[in-house]
């Protein structure tokens, strides 16, 4: 995108407002620079997504920084457990953990889904470990060595279908965009898009059949849910055909004002200029090459003030030779060694 190798596209959105140096952990000199760095910048917490053989050898795991900051929250995120030292991607562990079965057309092949949900949870759950952990810390001024799974992480999500599955029986697979528990719950196509319409009451049933253009779908058979879902795949036809004759912004109208839950399909290109997304957009801009990116807002409160996602080693002066105080002349050497 900027045409530097190291500041690829996927790099950038997971790297604002970050420092960046560079240090290798492969040599004795860069372990024990990394020691030192933990001692002086008096770290909190340190969190690496090596695989658990590595360990020891980089000179990262939790006895080896203990040693050097005995109050460190460590934590480490793996594919499987420490124990495991399998390659873990989020594609693979969507696979192992299920979520490809419940992803996906009924009659069509399992699907990944559009995001690494597996990486973003591990991450949730790690964050939420870091935050107990700093809060025993401050009561006991005790340190910890914190494990997150992917496989685990990911399974945890998972509670509803394992326990219809597992504890009563049931088959649980793809439904393609409809619902188990609820109908008519679907993406119906208008004259020119998409609409995602979700029925989760009989009462919302009721409203959506006093519009007009759905009125000979109030037979009895469909008052109850149960009716609804028994004859899901027919009602959904039916609905398929009286929505191609409206526009989605006809269709929107309409069912938002009968008080039924309705979306458009958005494209992204729909999603950032949707007005309660636009006004919250968070834009960053790159000194050296004049790019602005666009990020998403946080979930809650205002976005801190970002910097554009550095560059590798772009933070080495500030670091080693402001906070550590080496002098040119070690920065060269260790530079030349391949050490920074």
């Amino acid at each position: 995108m900027l045409g530097e190798r190291d500041m690829r596209s996927y790099f950038l959105p997971n790297n604002c407002g970050k420092e960046a140096v560079t240090l290798s952990l492969a040599e004795a000199d860069g372990r024990a620079i990394l020691n030192e760095l933990i001692r002086v910048l008096r770290v909190d917490i340190f969190a690496t997504n090596q695989r658990p053989r590595g360990y020891a050898r980089l000179g990262i795991d939790y006895d080896t920084l203990r040693a050097v900051k005995p109050d460190v929250i460590w934590l480490g995120v793996t594919g499987f457990g420490p124990d495991h030292d399998e390659a873990a991607y989020d594609p693979v562990l969507q696979a192992r953990a299920g979520f490809m079965e419940l992803t996906g057309d009924p009659d069509g092949p399992p699907t990944a889904f559009g995001l690494p949900m597996v990486d973003l949870g591990a991450a949730e759950h790690g964050y939420s470990e870091v935050m107990k952990a700093l809060y025993h810390r401050a009561l006991t001024g005790a340190g910890a060595r914190l494990d997150i799974s992917l496989l685990r992480s990911a399974v945890s999500w998972m509670a509803s279908p394992i326990v219809l599955s597992a504890s009563l029986g049931e088959r649980i697979t793809r439904r393609g965009n409809t619902h188990q528990f609820f109908a008519p719950v679907s993406v119906f196509a208008t004259r020119d898009g998409y609409v995602y319409v979700a029925v989760g009451t009989d009462q919302q049933w009721a409203a959506l059949t006093e519009i007009p253009a759905f009125a000979e779908l109030a037979q009895p058979a469909y008052v109850r849910n149960a009716g609804r879902i028994a004859e899901a795949p027919r009602l959904h036809r039916e609905l398929a055909g009286r929505f191609a004759h409206l526009t989605t912004e006809e269709a929107q109208a309409l069912l938002q004002k009968a008080g039924v839950p309705i979306s458009r399909v958005n494209t992204l290109a729909d999603v950032v200029a949707d007005p309660l997304v636009a006004a919250t957009l968070v834009r960053i801009r790159d000194p050296r090459t004049g790019l602005t990116i666009v990020l998403p807002a946080p979930p809650a409160g205002d976005p801190p003030p970002l910097a554009f996602p550095p560059r590798l080693g772009e933070h080495n002066q500030t670091i080693y030779g402001g906070t550590l105080g080496y002098s040119a002349e070690r920065l060269a050497d260790l530079r030349r060694r391949r050490i920074i």
